[in-house]
């Protein structure tokens, strides 16, 4: 089953996008969350026009993404966290976190686009992935220092 997305959904796509999914879950989620609409060539037509209309204003999100990625750059954040004397952390450390620590620093990023490619269980540094854009990823580092 083929449907088009109306926002974005983690480990699916993007907005506007035409994904092939499993028809239950298409039937039974996507569509009654209004998440997704089935791609019939009337919700295809309509979907083209919105993007035609929208391309102006995407331009300018993704050249927003880009500056926020270089004022970025090559940024270490460190992140302050109780610990055991073995160097494992108590609790986790969370997206919202690294995002308050950009904030600190005067960058704002949301923290539903902060995602860690392995979870901080341990005292040490750490790679995150910002994503800033549907074409736009930056990496930085996370260092979890004891406090």
């Amino acid at each position: 089953m083929e449907v088009i997305l109306k926002q974005d959904v983690q480990g699916l796509g993007y907005k506007n996008d035409i994904v092939k999914v499993k028809a239950g879950y298409g039937r039974n989620y996507l569509i009654p969350n209004g998440l997704a609409l089935i791609a019939n060539d009337s919700n295809k037509r309509l979907i083209e026009e919105n993007i035609r209309q929208m391309a102006h204003k995407a331009a300018k999100l993704k050249q927003d993404a880009e500056a926020l990625a270089a004022k970025i750059g090559d940024m270490t954040v460190e992140l302050k966290t109780k610990a055991g004397e073995s160097g494992k952390i108590f609790g986790a450390v969370t997206a919202i976190q690294v995002s308050d620590a950009l904030k600190a620093k005067g960058l704002e990023v949301d923290r539903k686009k902060v995602h860690f490619k392995e979870q901080p269980k341990q005292l040490g540094s750490y790679t995150v992935t910002l994503d800033l854009h549907k074409e736009v990823k930056h990496e930085i580092k996370v260092n979890v220092v004891a406090e």
